[in-house]
């Protein structure tokens, strides 16, 4: 069976949706969702210029809607993947003791791209550049799945 993996930024409008919708791209039918830590925009679209690159390269985000990361998510997927230190702080900060879903960066999967995180293009208006990473992480997360890694809390990619 397929481990369900979630993807989470701060508001889940950019970063966590566009990762979520190249996976589902490359991954159909794989359990995949996204979040924000944030809930400023539960509830809305991913962002009009995220979802303009994305269409230009053939990835649909249309259909998704901002939620707000939850403890239960915990319970409802075995890895998930932050875009951001920040992120990963406030997940690790939530995850009840005993909890074994796998907590990473998105850019773990990204070595030889040389970034620690995603940068939010809300901010920076680089829309291309966050896809063009975001793409290249998801297709190494993909290899990693195929090699059988992140199979458990004690796997680890390097």
């Amino acid at each position: 069976m397929s481990q369900p993996i979630l993807f989470v930024c701060l508001g889940n409008i950019c970063r966590s949706p566009a990762a979520e919708g190249v996976f589902r791209q490359m991954r159909p039918g794989h359990p995949v969702d996204s979040a924000g830590t944030g809930g400023w925009h539960v509830g809305e679209p991913p962002h009009g210029p995220m979802q303009v690159a994305a269409e230009a390269r053939g990835y649909d985000l249309s259909p998704l809607r901002a939620r707000q990361f939850v403890v239960a998510d915990f319970d409802r997927f075995d890895l998930i993947l932050a875009m951001d230190d920040q992120n990963l702080a406030e997940i690790k900060r939530l995850q009840p003791v005993g909890n074994t879903s796998v907590l990473r960066r998105l850019t773990d999967y990204a070595p030889e791209a040389g970034r620690d995180h995603v940068p939010d293009p809300y901010y920076s208006g680089d829309f291309d550049g966050t896809l063009d990473l975001i793409v290249r992480a998801v297709r190494g997360l993909c290899q990693s799945l195929d090699e059988g890694l992140d199979q458990g809390p004690d796997q680890s990619l390097r």
